[in-house]
């Protein structure tokens, strides 16, 4: 199924379900060092959420405070798995909004939106309700804000060399050893990141 599906995305000429890494010369400081995990892509445009960009000053525990979903006092009785689930700087577009990437095993009807084979991305609290009572999705990440593009744009910095593109991989999409995230996807890609320089051409 997932081996139709990629070449389904192949032949459209869409990346959603499929990762882009940042290069060197992206010119746009927001996304310097970037991995982001592209959530939709169409001919409308593209969204996708940043997934090596650990928001510093904000816990899932401090979060859900934060919404009234639990008290302050609580934030110590919440399940081992909720304390994993890490908050990330999606992008700059709509920084107050909460996305959830997640695994399948858990989906809520009208509510979660699949994506590829096995990842799936829910915006609504009712999962972070999940989370906190231990009914959550086994791999989750959270994320403020998203990275967007508008008709055709994003298709135009992939040619201006400002961005590359590769399969998924759940270690870059939900482990929490950000600091590697970017040389790992760089070299899922078959790239040594020390090779590149910014005015590298296309790869």
């Amino acid at each position: 199924m997932s081996d139709r599906k990629a070449k389904s995305v192949s032949r459209r000429g869409f990346l959603d379900g499929q990762m882009l890494v940042a290069m060197p010369g992206i010119g746009d400081d927001r996304f310097l060092r970037s991995v982001i995990y592209i959530c939709a892509h169409s001919d409308d445009g593209a969204m996708g959420i940043i997934v090596n960009k650990r928001l510093p000053n904000l816990s899932l525990p401090e979060l859900l405070t934060q919404l009234k979903l639990i008290d302050a006092a609580d934030q110590i009785l919440l399940p081992e798995g909720a304390g994993r689930v890490e908050v990330m700087q999606g992008g700059p577009v709509d920084k107050s909004r909460g996305f959830v990437l997640h695994s399948t095993d858990f989906f809520l009807d009208n509510s979660s939106l699949p994506i590829d084979d096995g990842i799936a991305m829910t915006i609504t609290v009712d999962i972070l309700k999940a989370i906190a009572e231990g009914r959550g999705p086994e791999s989750a990440v959270v994320a403020l804000g998203y990275a967007g593009w508008g008709p055709g744009q994003l298709e135009k910095e992939i040619q201006d060399n400002g961005w590359l593109h590769c399969r998924p991989d759940p270690g870059l999409i939900f482990g929490h050893d950000h600091e590697t995230k970017y040389e790992r996807a760089m070299r899922l890609i078959g790239i040594d990141p020390r090779m590149l320089s910014t005015d590298a051409g296309h790869a």
